[in-house]
C-alpha cells in the first residue's frame, strides 16, 4: 500500500508541473527522435497567417526531430495568447502543428453598473472590442474592476464574466457587475489614548463613522490612502500638544462579515508630555546677532512642546534673514529632549547654506493658461538666489489663482552644482462658471440669481463676471471685467456697468432706480497693503413716493448725475478672507463727488476689525466702521446718505434708527454713523463636519445729522446697544445665519427687528 501511494504522489506531482507549463487540453505526441523534418504542416489557423504560426517554432523543415524542441515550440506558441489549444505530432517525416485559435471579442459590456459609467470601466479594462480573448486577461480585469469599486467604497462589489459566443469565432464580453452598497465606517476606535478621548481623536483625522447626515460626503468610506493619512494627522496633533514621544503602533480595518462596514482601530502609544527647556540660537552669518532674532521665535520656554511652533519659528527667521539680504540660509533645529524632567531643549542653528542660483523654471501643464500668467505669481525669476522659503509663496500664489486642480513644484539639479532648475507642474480645471441661486433674506425677502463667470479668459487670466438678481425689493444686474495685471504690471485694472432698482417704501416711503458705470484700478504696495482708486458715473432717480411719505423725501423726487473719484486703502493680515480666525485689516475709502454731474460732497468711511481664536473653533472678534459725508455747497441727497440697522445693527430693522420724520414714520438717512460688534463665536456641541457654529454678540452704534430739519424730524447722536444670539450653518444647499437680537438701548422712535435670516445657496 505504500508503495501505491507513493505512485499515486509522483504521478500528482508530475501532472501538477506539466500543468504549469503547458495549459490543460494540449498535447505533445510521442514524437519519437529520429529522422529529418521534410515539411511543417499547420493546421486550424484562421485569422493568424500559417507563416505567422511557423515563426514561433524552434524547428523547421530540415531540422531532426528533437522532442526537447519541439515540447518548447509548444509554450513558446501557447505563450502567444493567440491559442486555446495546441497539438504537436508526427506523421512519417511530416511534423504537423494543429492550433484552436482564441476567439477575437467583439464587443465589450458591462450590465448593472450605475454608480461607474462605462467610459470608466473601459479606462479600467485591458481587453477591448477586436482583442484576442484569454482567461487570464478576463480575470485579471475582473480583479481591475473590483480594485476600481473598493478604491470608491463599495468593497461588496462582486463581477462575473459572460462569454456569448457568436459565428466566425468571435464572443461579446459582458461583465455582470452587483455594485453593492457602500461600504462604510461602522465604527473607529482608540485604543492606549489616555489623555485624549475617542471624540475628540476622531476630530482630528480625516476618516469619519457613517451617519445618515454625510450623505453628501466620501470621509465615511474606507480609503487606506486616507488612512495613512490619519496615522500622519494623529502624530501631528500630538506633536503640537507637546507628546514628543507619541506613535502609531498600528492602524487596522476588519471588513465585517457581512462586509457592509469596516471597524476602524487605531492603536497608539501616546508616551508623556514635554516642555520646551531651554531655547538658544547659534548663528554662523556674519554681522547678525542672534539675540536680536529672539523676539521672531514663536516658542517659549516651560511651555508645553509644540512641533508647529518650531516650523512657525523657522519661517519667520528665514524670511527676516531673507529680508536682510542673507539669501541662503539654512537653518536646522536641534531637539534633545531630558526623560528625567520631561523637557525639551531646542537649538536653532542658523548657517549659511550652499550658493545655488535659480537657473531655468519649467511650467507643464498649462494647456490653456499661458506661461506669463502663472510666472507673474512667482516670487523667483531666473537668475534669482534660490529661496525655498519664496518657491513655497510661489506655489502658494498659483494654488490661490484657482485655475488648476493641482500645483506641484520642484527643484531639480541644473548644469553646474551652483544651479538648480524649478519645475511647475499645473492640472488645468474648468474656469467657467454658471450659477443659479436662490435665497432668503430679511432684507431683501425671497430672491433669485444668475450668474455667468469665467476667470481666466482666453488664458490670461481676465476675469469677466455678469450677475442678475432678482428679489421681492430689489432687482440687479452687473457687468463686470478685470485685468489683474493690466499693461503686465501689478496693477489690476477692470470697469463696471450696473442697473438697480430698490424698493424702499418699507422704511423710507420711495422707490430708486440707479445705473452707471465705474473704472478702477488697484495694486499691491506690500503683501498685506493694497491700494484701490476708481471713478464712476452714475445716475439716481427717486420715484413712486407715497403721497403719505415725508416732506423731505417728496423734495428729492427726480433723476440726479454723480461723478465720483474714489480711492481706498485695504490693510489685510488676516488668515482667511472669507471666515477668518486670527489676525487683523483695516481700511479707509475717501469719496469725492463734483467733478461733473449735480452731486457735490465729500464721504470718508473706515472699517477694521480684530480676530483671536483662544481655544480650537472658539473666535473672538471686534469690528467697527464708521463715516461721515459732507456737502459741498449743497445738501447730502437721500440716496448718498448712511442708513443703519437691519445686517450692520441686529435687533433693528434695516434704516431702523437715525434720524426719522415722526409724523410719516419715514427713515432719512444721517450724514455722520458709527457702527461695532463684539462677538464669541463657539461651537455646539455637534460633529464639526456638521458646519454649525453658535454665537453671542453685542452691537453697538449711531447714526444722525441732516442738512435740513424741522419739528417734526427727530435727530438724536446717541448710542444704541443691542445683544443676542445667533446660529450659522454651511450647509451643502449654501450659508444659513440666523440671529436673535434684542435692543438694549435704544430711542423711543426706533424700530426695532427681533429675528433676522438670510439664506442663499448656488448650484
Amino acid at each position: 500500500m505504500r508503495i501505491i501511494a507513493g505512485l499515486a504522489l509522483r504521478l500528482a506531482l508530475a501532472v501538477a508541473l506539466l500543468s504549469a507549463v503547458v495549459p490543460f487540453g494540449s498535447t505533445v505526441a510521442q514524437i519519437p527522435s529520429g529522422g529529418t523534418i521534410e515539411e511543417v504542416r499547420i493546421e486550424g489557423a484562421q485569422r493568424v497567417e500559417p507563416e505567422t504560426v511557423r515563426s514561433y517554432l524552434l524547428v523547421q523543415p530540415g531540422d531532426p526531430f528533437d522532442s526537447d524542441r519541439i515540447d518548447r515550440s509548444l509554450k513558446a506558441l501557447f505563450a502567444t495568447g493567440l491559442f486555446s489549444d495546441v497539438s504537436l505530432k508526427r506523421e512519417g517525416n511530416v511534423l504537423i502543428v494543429r492550433v484552436v485559435e482564441n476567439p477575437m471579442i467583439n464587443r465589450v459590456a458591462f450590465e448593472g453598473n450605475r454608480k461607474l459609467s462605462d467610459s470608466t470601466l473601459n479606462d479600467e479594462i485591458q481587453l477591448k472590442a477586436r482583442a484576442v480573448y484569454t482567461r487570464p486577461k478576463v480575470q485579471s480585469d475582473v480583479q481591475r474592476i473590483l480594485d476600481l469599486y473598493r478604491r470608491n467604497g463599495r468593497f461588496a462589489a462582486t463581477v462575473d464574466p459572460k462569454v456569448i459566443q457568436l459565428q466566425q469565432n468571435r464572443v461579446d464580453l459582458v461583465y455582470e457587475i452587483n455594485e453593492g452598497p457602500v461600504t462604510g465606517i461602522n465604527s473607529i476606535n482608540f485604543i492606549g489614548n489616555d489623555n485624549f478621548s475617542a471624540s475628540k481623536l476622531r476630530e482630528v483625522i480625516s476618516t469619519r463613522e457613517s451617519r445618515w447626515w454625510r450623505f453628501l460626503s466620501s470621509a465615511d468610506t474606507y480609503d487606506p490612502d486616507r488612512m495613512t493619512y490619519d496615522r500622519e494627522l494623529m502624530r501631528k496633533f500630538y506633536l503640537s500638544q507637546g507628546y514628543a514621544d507619541f506613535r502609531v503602533v498600528s492602524a487596522v480595518a476588519e471588513l465585517a462579515p457581512s462586509r457592509d462596514g469596516f471597524f476602524v482601530t487605531f492603536t497608539v502609544e501616546e508616551g508623556q508630555r514635554y516642555h520646551f527647556g531651554k531655547i538658544t540660537i547659534t548663528n554662523q552669518l556674519k554681522d547678525v546677532d542672534p539675540e536680536q532674532l529672539r523676539p521672531l521665535l514663536t516658542t517659549t520656554e516651560q511651555e508645553w512642546y509644540d512641533a508647529d511652533a518650531i516650523d512657525a519659528s523657522i519661517k519667520a527667521l528665514t524670511d527676516a534673514l531673507g529680508n536682510r539680504g542673507f539669501a541662503f540660509v539654512d537653518i536646522q533645529p536641534q531637539a534633545q529632549r531630558h526623560p528625567d524632567t520631561h523637557t525639551i531643549d531646542v537649538t536653532y542653528n542658523i548657517k549659511e547654506g550652499p550658493r545655488v542660483y535659480v537657473e531655468r523654471i519649467n511650467i507643464n501643464g498649462n494647456l490653456r493658461t499661458q506661461d506669463q500668467v502663472i510666472r507673474r505669481e512667482l516670487r523667483l525669476v531666473e537668475g534669482d538666489a534660490f529661496n525655498s522659503s519664496k518657491l513655497q509663496r510661489s506655489e502658494q500664489r498659483i494654488k490661490n489663482l484657482d485655475f488648476f486642480n493641482k500645483v506641484e513644484t520642484t527643484h531639480t539639479p541644473g548644469s553646474a552644482p551652483d544651479k538648480t532648475i524649478i519645475n511647475i507642474d499645473v492640472s488645468e480645471k474648468s474656469t467657467g462658471e454658471f450659477s443659479v441661486g436662490v435665497g432668503f433674506s430679511t432684507t431683501d425677502g425671497p430672491l433669485a440669481d444668475i450668474g455667468v463667470h469665467e476667470r481666466n479668459l482666453l488664458g490670461k487670466g481676465l476675469d469677466l463676471r455678469l450677475d442678475t438678481l432678482v428679489a421681492f425689493r430689489t432687482q440687479q444686474i452687473d457687468l463686470s471685467y478685470t485685468d489683474p495685471y493690466f499693461l503686465y504690471r501689478n496693477l489690476a485694472a477692470g470697469w463696471d456697468l450696473f442697473a438697480l432698482t430698490r424698493d424702499n417704501t418699507s422704511f423710507a416711503g420711495y422707490e430708486q432706480f440707479t445705473m452707471g458705470g465705474t473704472l478702477r484700478a488697484g495694486y499691491q504696495i506690500s503683501d498685506p497693503l493694497r491700494q484701490t482708486v476708481s471713478y464712476t458715473l452714475r445716475q439716481d432717480r427717486i420715484f413712486n413716493v407715497q403721497s403719505t411719505a415725508s416732506y423731505f423725501i417728496q423734495d428729492q423726487v427726480g433723476a440726479r448725475n454723480s461723478s465720483i473719484v474714489s480711492q481706498s486703502m485695504l490693510y489685510d493680515m488676516r488668515d482667511n478672507r472669507q471666515d477668518p480666525t486670527a489676525g487683523y485689516f483695516a481700511s479707509l475709502t475717501t469719496d469725492v463727488a463734483g467733478l461733473g454731474g449735480q452731486a457735490r460732497y465729500v464721504r470718508v468711511t473706515a472699517h477694521a476689525g480684530y480676530f483671536h481664536s483662544w481655544a480650537p473653533q472658539y473666535v473672538w472678534s471686534l469690528t467697527g466702521e464708521g463715516g461721515r459725508i459732507q456737502g459741498i455747497g449743497e445738501g447730502v441727497a437721500i440716496e448718498d446718505r448712511f442708513f443703519v440697522g437691519g445686517d450692520n445693527l441686529r435687533g433693528f430693522q434695516t434704516g431702523g434708527i437715525g434720524p426719522r420724520d415722526i409724523q410719516s414714520d419715514d427713515a432719512l438717512g444721517g450724514n455722520n454713523y458709527y457702527v461695532g460688534s463684539v462677538t464669541q463665536g463657539f461651537p455646539l456641541g455637534l460633529p464639526q463636519e456638521f458646519g454649525v457654529t453658535g454665537r453671542v454678540f453685542t452691537d453697538f452704534g449711531s447714526l444722525w445729522g441732516l442738512d435740513q430739519t424741522g419739528p417734526t424730524v427727530k435727530d438724536i447722536a446717541s448710542i444704541r446697544v443691542s445683544a443676542g444670539i445667533g446660529v450659522s450653518w454651511a450647509s451643502p444647499f449654501g450659508p444659513i445665519r440666523l440671529d436673535l437680537g434684542h435692543p438694549v438701548i435704544k430711542e423711543s422712535f426706533d424700530k426695532n427687528e427681533i429675528f433676522r435670516v438670510s439664506f442663499g445657496t448656488r448650484f
